[in-house]
C-alpha cells in the first residue's frame, strides 16, 4: 500500500462510487488518512521492527569495534610497542571485541602471572 497509494485510492474511489451511485452520491476523491494493523498483528509487527532495529544497531557496533581493533593492532605494530605472535593477537582481538561490543561496563583484570603455564 505504501508503494502504490494512488492505485489504492483510485480502486477505493471506484468501489465506493459503485455503491453510492444508487443514492445519487458522486465520489470525487478518496484518500486513506490512517492505516493501522489489527491488534493481534500489531504486537508482532512491533516486535519485528524492534528486532530489525536491534540487528541494525548491533551491526554498527560490531563494524565500529572491528575498525577499532584493526586500528589498535596497526598502531601497536607500527610504533613497535609490543610484538605479538598470532595466539596473543587472537587473545587481544577477542578481549577488545568483548569490551567494545559488550553491554556491561568493562571490569579490569590484573594478570598476576603469565597467559601460559
Amino acid at each position: 500500500m505504501r508503494g502504490s497509494s494512488e492505485r489504492v485510492n483510485e480502486t477505493l474511489k471506484t468501489e465506493l462510487q459503485k455503491r453510492l451511485a444508487l443514492a445519487g452520491v458522486v465520489v470525487e476523491e478518496t484518500r486513506l488518512t490512517h492505516l493501522a494493523y489489527a491488534p493481534e498483528i500489531a504486537g508482532d509487527m512491533l516486535r519485528r521492527q524492534q528486532a530489525q532495529a536491534i540487528i541494525a544497531a548491533r551491526k554498527k557496533i560490531v563494524h565500529g569495534a572491528v575498525s577499532m581493533v584493526e586500528m589498535a593492532l596497526t598502531e601497536l605494530l607500527a610504533k613497535e610497542v609490543v610484538k605479538l605472535d598470532e595466539e596473543h593477537k587472537a587473545t587481544m582481538v577477542g578481549n577488545l571485541l568483548v569490551v567494545l561490543c559488550g553491554e556491561a561496563q568493562a571490569e579490569p583484570v590484573i594478570n598476576a602471572g603469565t597467559l601460559y603455564r
